[in-house]
């Protein structure tokens, strides 16, 4: 079987095929920080974060980088407001998203570099443009020349001419061509500034990208990816000045995930309708989050709600109830069963059932995610496998044989496998020893009470654990608890 990517750049479905075999390089950009990060600013890393995971667990080695734009119009504005330096408020906020992506449990990429830190390298991409052409000097601005990269166009699918018609910019005479873009702004009072070749200035926001990606992943690349808003200007852009730079393609293959949307509206400050990472795991558990992120595929919109977040907490509980049963069960162990030649018959009926169906979701779970990383269809999988082995272990003829009970251990196994490509497991918490221990007489009281069929103190000894936020829940394999 292969990895099969969605290609902006073709549109259509492609076999992925790594520039390195058995390496997998991509570039993903990151946030401008100058305030915390709302949800929408979480799926792209989170969706990273699970192809990450996916890739590693089919062999691959992977070379991840996702910058922070540091140097940027929004931080400065809010340096000019505050009169705070621009570089402290994106180190502060920089800080602040990544405590917000390991709330989440996604992991860091491997290389994290700033805009602040790489002037040398943009300042060299910046020069060659002008050298070979494709960029030239205004009164200490440099601008690209869109006209002069035959290519333009070709990642959005649009002409000068359409992109021209649909701009919303300023005419600027200095420009040649309207579509231009500066890749080296000169210095205004009170913005961050270093020394060029053509005066004081800062970088624009395009070349950026362009000059990082260049030092830690070369001149070409296997994926680059982001939101869908960044097709155009900004990785348009972003290949006009690297292949104009290097003559090389930039990316084999552009991915691009659709927004998270409100009301079916896209999150935006001017709505008013912006919701906070850290606002967001005040009210809903981290794992709920996570698990409702990846409930929808990276390309299809994803409504936010109250509605749908109490669904993915619904969703998330069915698997977790479902490894907890299967793991206690194995703890439980085999009972000791009456020799006869039936039981010998079930034990091979059950076990060549569960193999077929661990075997069964597996292949089916791989292959969802290696068509494009289809998360719900991998998902699905799982559902259909927990189904399947409740069904199994709870049939009046199941036998808790060693066997058996092996077989229900080899599929606690598999779905924290494969849970744990999407990140559904990661979140547990350190039982208390105390707590578990107090629990667990309890729960041993209430069984004697029901025994004597002393029914109200049953329930009494329910309804006390669960004002303690204990929750017990009666199964044919035992009683179960769980905290609220």
């Amino acid at each position: 079987m292969s990895i099969w990517v969605y290609n902006t750049a073709s549109n259509k479905k492609e076999e992925f095929i790594p520039r390195e075999k058995g390496v997998v390089s991509a570039y993903v950009c990151g946030i401008t920080p100058y305030s915390y990060a709302h949800i929408g600013n979480a799926r792209p890393p989170l969706v990273w974060d699970v192809i990450r995971r996916f890739l590693r667990y089919m062999g691959y080695k992977t070379v991840f980088v996702q910058n922070i734009t540091d140097v940027d119009d929004k931080i400065i504005a809010k340096s000019m407001q505050t009169g705070r330096p621009a570089l402290d408020i994106s180190a502060e906020f920089a800080g602040e998203y990544f405590k917000d992506l390991q709330a989440l449990k996604i992991e860091m990429p491997d290389i994290v570099p700033k805009v602040s830190e790489h002037i040398p390298e943009i300042l060299d991409m910046v020069k060659g443009l002008v050298e070979k052409g494709h960029a030239y000097v205004v009164d200490g601005d440099v601008y690209y020349a869109v006209e002069s990269f035959p290519g333009y166009g070709k990642l959005s699918g649009r002409s000068l001419e359409d992109m021209q018609a649909g701009a919303r910019i300023e005419v600027d005479a200095r420009k040649r061509h309207p579509m231009d873009f500066a890749v080296w702004k000169s210095a205004k009072p009170g913005e961050p500034a270093w020394d060029s070749p053509w005066g004081p200035g800062r970088p624009g926001w395009h070349i950026e990208c362009s000059a990082m990606s260049l030092k830690y992943l070369g001149s070409t690349f296997d994926i680059h990816g982001g939101g869908e808003d960044l097709i155009f200007p900004h990785h348009e852009n972003e290949i006009a000045q690297s292949e104009g730079f290097t003559g090389q393609p930039l990316a084999r293959y552009w991915m691009h995930n659709a927004f998270l949307v409100i009301d079916r509206e896209k999150m935006s400050k001017s709505l008013g309708n912006v919701l906070t990472v850290r606002e967001l795991l005040g009210k809903y558990p981290a794992k709920v989050i996570r698990f409702f992120i990846v409930t929808a595929h990276y390309r299809s919109p994803l409504n936010f709600g109250a509605e749908e977040l109490t669904a993915a907490a619904k969703g998330l509980e069915r698997l977790e109830t479902a490894l907890m049963a299967m793991e206690e069960l194995v703890k439980a162990g085999p009972v000791a069963q009456k020799d006869s030649t039936g039981i010998g018959e079930a034990k091979a009926k059950a076990a060549v059932s569960f193999d077929d169906l661990l075997q069964t979701a597996k292949r089916e779970f791989i292959a969802a995610m290696e068509d494009d990383f289809n998360t719900p269809v991998a998902l699905a999988s799982l559902y259909n496998m927990v189904r399947e082995i409740n069904r199994l272990t709870i049939e009046e003829d199941f036998e808790r044989t060693a066997g058996n009970v092996d077989s229900v251990a080899k599929a606690a196994a598999l779905l924290r496998e494969l849970g744990g490509i999407l990140g559904l497991f990661d979140f547990e918490e350190a039982v208390d020893a105390e707590l578990a221990s107090y629990v667990a007489d309890q729960i041993a009281r209430r069984q004697q009470a029901k025994a004597s069929r002393d029914w109200a103190l049953a329930d009494q000894i329910r309804d006390e654990l669960r004002a303690k936020g204990i929750v017990l829940e009666d199964t044919p394999q035992g009683v179960r608890w769980k905290k609220a």
